[in-house]
């Protein structure tokens, strides 16, 4: 199926920065970190040395301690908020924030080099992120799980890339509105204030800058002083595969001991995200480490796992997955339709992404769920080709919400290009 490719490759074409992909000219004029993951597989279908370049350029503002910022600021704008001027951080040659997002680099590697045709090329640009992989995910292990519980900790709701998540309403609770910043939203001045994050969200998102800058961005002291303190199960499951991707590479890159200190950190990670399953809601659940206790909303991240390969409750996360299908005319929604919760429009609280889809997709159909893993990818072609290649899309009607052109949509709309039978 090739309708929509070459829109999808202008859409990146001209979302290009001169080496990094903005995710959408004027709401998001910097580079993400899990969408520049997304997008630099999609420029890899066509260029691959952009592909490889993205990547390269990301890591640009990669800290001393391994930390991979959520944003890195290239280039100055002020069509966004908070910049660099708000986040106060000195960790790398380059502004960046200074929290991080869910580890979708090591499989992004790990997925521009199988599908290399340039493979003496690829194989030395795989070589070079080899090393900054390996410190991201040590820096995982060290800065956000020091006990080696095998679940690692999300301190804002920025770093789980699902803002506004109901998943996080009782843990956000705990964080104040009060903050030392002047909150200057730029994004409600771009995209209708209805499909984006509340006021109330915002300031507490706000205050927990506040507190970190405070803090002078010390991991230690972060952790310990956080009041949003999650186990995310999207970022722990985007991670566990991460650690796959990784350990392929250190086979190839790396050395005996560099592969084996990866295959220790698998089996913990794997048992720990296996406690999270729920049985009532046939999905996995994430985990208030404040409160010490699952976080009983189900969302879109609770089928995740599948991207990680875990099998041991694939058939009933397909059958959630059709369930939830049925109950709306575009998939996935981000929060069951049938939740109190269900916002089919905001953010996080109900539309359908194109990024979770396409994971949902790649994860059923390394698990065998072909015809599940089929549907979805046919279905989320069509979704984006009818919204205009948007941010995400409400559920009942495929409208595009969000950002217009948006590069990680292109990004997907050309990965699944390749999907058997999409």
């Amino acid at each position: 199926m090739s309708e929509g490719v070459e829109a999808a490759r202008a859409i990146l074409r001209a979302n290009d920065r001169g080496g990094y992909t903005v995710p959408a000219a004027r709401l998001y004029p910097f580079q993400w970190n899990w969408d520049s993951g997304l997008v630099a597989m999609g420029w890899a279908t066509f260029d691959e040395a952009r592909g490889w370049q993205e990547l390269e350029t990301l890591f640009r503002g990669q800290w001393a301690d391994g930390l991979v910022p959520h944003i890195v600021f290239h280039a100055p704008s002020e069509d966004y908020f908070p910049g660099p001027e708000v986040w106060g951080t000195r960790g790398a040659l380059v502004p960046t924030s200074g929290i991080t997002q869910p580890p979708i680099l090591a499989s992004a590697v790990q997925a521009i080099l199988a599908s290399s045709e340039k493979r003496p090329a690829a194989e030395a640009r795989a070589a070079g992120l080899y090393p900054r992989l390996l410190a991201s995910h040590r820096w995982w292990a060290r800065a956000r799980d020091p006990a080696g519980t095998g679940l690692v900790a999300s301190l804002h709701p920025w770093e789980t890339g699902m803002d506004n998540s109901p998943s996080w309403d009782a843990p956000l609770a705990r964080v104040p509105t009060e903050t030392t910043t002047p909150i200057l939203r730029r994004d409600t001045g771009h995209v209708n204030a209805a499909e984006r994050p509340r006021g109330t969200e915002y300031q507490r998102y706000i205050h927990l800058v506040d507190l970190f800058r405070g803090l002078g961005w010390d991991a230690r002291l972060m952790l310990a002083q956080s009041p949003f303190r999650v186990a995310d199960i999207g970022t722990n499951a985007i991670l566990l595969r991460a650690e796959h991707d990784l350990l392929a590479l250190a086979r190839r890159f790396g050395s005996p001991a560099e592969a084996a200190e990866i295959v220790a950190r698998i089996p913990p990670a794997e048992q720990a995200i296996g406690r999270l399953w729920s049985e009532a809601d046939g999905l996995y659940l994430s985990y208030d480490l404040t409160a010490d206790a699952p976080i009983a909303v189900p969302t879109a991240s609770g089928l995740l796992p599948a991207f990680a390969g875990l099998r041991p409750h694939a058939a009933r996360l397909a059958a959630t997955l059709a369930a939830w299908s049925e109950a709306v005319a575009w998939p996935v929604p981000s929060t069951p339709p049938s939740s109190p919760l269900f916002e089919p429009q905001r953010y996080w609280r109900g539309p359908a992404w194109p990024s979770v889809n396409w994971m949902l997709a790649d994860g059923f159909a390394r698990l065998g769920k072909e015809g599940a893993a089929r549907a979805l990818a046919a279905s989320t072609v069509r979704m984006i080709l009818g919204g205009d290649f948007h941010e995400y899309f409400d559920p009942r009607d495929g409208t595009g919400l969000g950002g217009a052109d948006f590069s990680w949509s292109a990004a997907v709309r050309l990965l699944l290009a390749k999907f058997p039978r999409a």
